[in-house]
């Protein structure tokens, strides 16, 4: 926390936020009416922020405020408010990349880590519509689009030098959230951790095993190493299926707070992977067997059509706006040097997809061994049920992980995903 945001921060409680909005004749414009008849509601679900939806006679705003520690752990936990300005920074520069894809900032307030933006109605979650078993027909094509939009623009592949170090430096200061991803996803699962909690006793055995699984630690380690090491472009840092809003024709990606340089494969495999574990839940929420099969096979399809798409796209936009210093284009003249350069734009994301392969199974181990789980999961009441899903899941991201190379396409990924869910783990036998 900043000296000037000590002095001036403050939790806002409704009374206050309810003052707080009304001086500001931009945000009372947007809400319409008498201030006393606002609705203030906290809606905020997710594990560190609070999140009020007020509604006025004329519309309606969302207004997230940053707390000073973790919401899901307390004050033991303490967390520095810069990171909404991070996500501040991060929500207007996707804006500007990817218009339409992120909701619209209407006010902020770095002293506060407040920030005012378009109420995303109807849109949900998309976790809990994936859960209801709905298919969302326009998904593939706007969420690649976020993907390829933000992750190329702010590449070396169309930035220079210059402006890419900028980039990076202007996102620098964010290395608190960037630890709690540190620890949570590529240390903790695979240790003795006090946060640590799965679904017991039933995978006591498989998490045992991973603590003591030095294959998996190896590979958990590389990829760890990858996070911190390689600032390949703005990635979002948490873009799972609880960070995304939709209805059946609309797409918004939202809470980019975790926002820094990274990996590319960080992101992609963030939305594979909350794919992969939306499909393996999906047993636990059949009303009779077999009831969600059609909503299963288009899960495969999207994650099949995520990783197709997202890879077509990126690739259009380096053949088509590649004004970065990274391949140069007088080092690949004539035709000669164009079909080298093709090649090796190939071979890149062939590199590229082995990094979201293990990314994609970093990511949902920690939503089954570690601290913070997936609805996905904990919606199923019966944790035996419960556990079957999840130590499906881990066994194909063990897979994943350990074997990445193995998987050279996202159909071999699709084709062991299948395999697994009819796998039976010894204690459902």
């Amino acid at each position: 926390m900043t000296l000037a945001q000590a002095e001036n921060y403050r939790i806002l409680r409704e009374a206050d936020l309810r003052d707080y909005l009304a001086g500001r004749p931009k945000l009372t414009a947007v809400l319409g009416g008498v201030p006393g008849d606002w609705s203030i509601t906290e809606v905020g679900d997710g594990n560190i922020n609070l999140v009020f939806i007020v509604k006025g006679a004329r519309g309606g705003v969302a207004v997230k405020q940053a707390l000073p520690y973790v919401r899901l752990v307390g004050e033991s936990w303490p967390l520095p408010l810069s990171r909404a300005h991070y996500e501040y920074l991060a929500l207007t520069r996707q804006a500007q990349l990817a218009p339409g894809l992120v909701p619209a900032v209407l006010h902020h307030n770095d002293a506060l880590a407040l920030t005012v933006m378009e109420l995303l109605e109807p849109h949900i979650i998309m976790r809990k519509g994936l859960i209801a078993g709905t298919q969302y027909s326009r998904f593939v094509d706007d969420i690649t689009t976020f993907m390829a939009q933000t992750l190329f623009f702010t590449s070396d592949l169309a930035l220079t030098a210059a402006e890419k170090k900028e980039g990076i430096a202007a996102f620098a200061g964010n290395h608190a959230l960037c630890k709690i991803t540190e620890d949570l996803i590529f240390t903790d699962p695979y240790r003795i951790a006090e946060q640590n909690r799965w679904t017991a006793p039933w995978l006591d055995a498989t998490a045992a095993s991973f603590r003591e699984d030095f294959d998996l630690h190896v590979a958990i380690s590389r990829l760890k190493l990858k996070f911190m090491a390689s600032p390949e472009a703005l990635i979002h840092g948490d873009l799972h299926t609880g960070s995304i809003m939709v209805t059946e024709s609309e797409t918004k990606v939202i809470d980019p707070e975790f926002a820094f340089y990274g990996p590319v494969g960080f992101d992609v495999g963030a939305v594979i992977a909350n794919l992969l574990m939306a499909y393996l839940a999906s047993s636990g929420h059949e009303r009779s067997p077999g009831d969600r099969a059609a909503f299963e096979a288009w899960v495969l399809e999207t994650i099949e059509g995520v990783w197709n798409e997202f890879a077509r796209k990126f690739l259009g936009l380096w053949r088509s706006d590649a004004k970065g210093d990274g391949y140069p284009v007088s080092l690949f003249a004539g035709e000669a040097g164009a079909a080298r350069l093709d090649t090796e734009r190939q071979a890149h994301m062939a590199r590229l997809f082995q990094d979201t392969v293990g990314f994609a199974a970093a990511k949902t181990i920690r939503r089954i061994l570690g601290l913070a789980h997936n609805l996905d999961f904990e919606a199923i009441a019966d944790e035996k049920l419960r556990a079957i899903c999840e130590a499906r899941s881990l066994r194909l991201a063990r897979r994943m992980m350990v074997e990445a190379s193995s998987f050279a396409t996202i159909d071999a990924v699709i084709k062991a995903a299948r395999e697994v869910r009819g796998w039976q783990p010894d204690f459902a036998r």
